[in-house]
């Protein structure tokens, strides 16, 4: 597996990847006003990171740098639980210069989990369009883990 940085090539295979990875993980949500285009409004500032497997574009992670904040891990549907969010947080993690933070949606409990055996911590709660979510941080600890 290879994970690089995003380049405009990715922009219509990661569109199509995060619609569908929503569509998989946010079943509970009103999906009808959905569109590739939304891929492109949560990346801009970010630095993205692509997760490359078998020659194919399965993830990706988006960093807001100067907050130490992971806004956005997807993985398409058909690749989870194979490695590819672990490799992509790794990633994110290694840019952390003291503590990082994320926000995850509190009905998520598959994402919850993941973070949760990452060493991410439950810190709040609160609301967004989405629903409920729930802060999380992670303490970055100097040396390997």
């Amino acid at each position: 597996m290879e994970i690089r940085p995003f380049s405009e090539e990715d922009r219509p295979f990661l569109r199509t990847l995060y619609l569908a990875s929503r569509k998989a993980s946010w079943h509970w949500l009103d999906q009808q006003a959905w569109q590739l285009e939304d891929f492109d409004h949560i990346i801009i500032g970010e630095r993205v990171w692509v997760a490359i497997e078998q020659q194919r574009r399965v993830g990706f992670a988006a960093v807001n740098v100067s907050d130490n904040f992971l806004h956005s891990l997807y993985i398409g549907p058909e690749w989870q639980r194979r490695g590819i969010g672990s490799a992509l947080l790794d990633q994110v993690e290694a840019t952390f210069t003291a503590h990082g933070a994320l926000k995850c949606l509190a009905a998520n409990s598959a994402a919850l989990s993941f973070y949760q055996q990452r060493g991410w911590q439950m810190v709040s709660y609160g609301e967004s369009e989405q629903g409920k979510y729930v802060l999380m941080h992670l303490n970055k600890s100097p040396g390997p883990r």
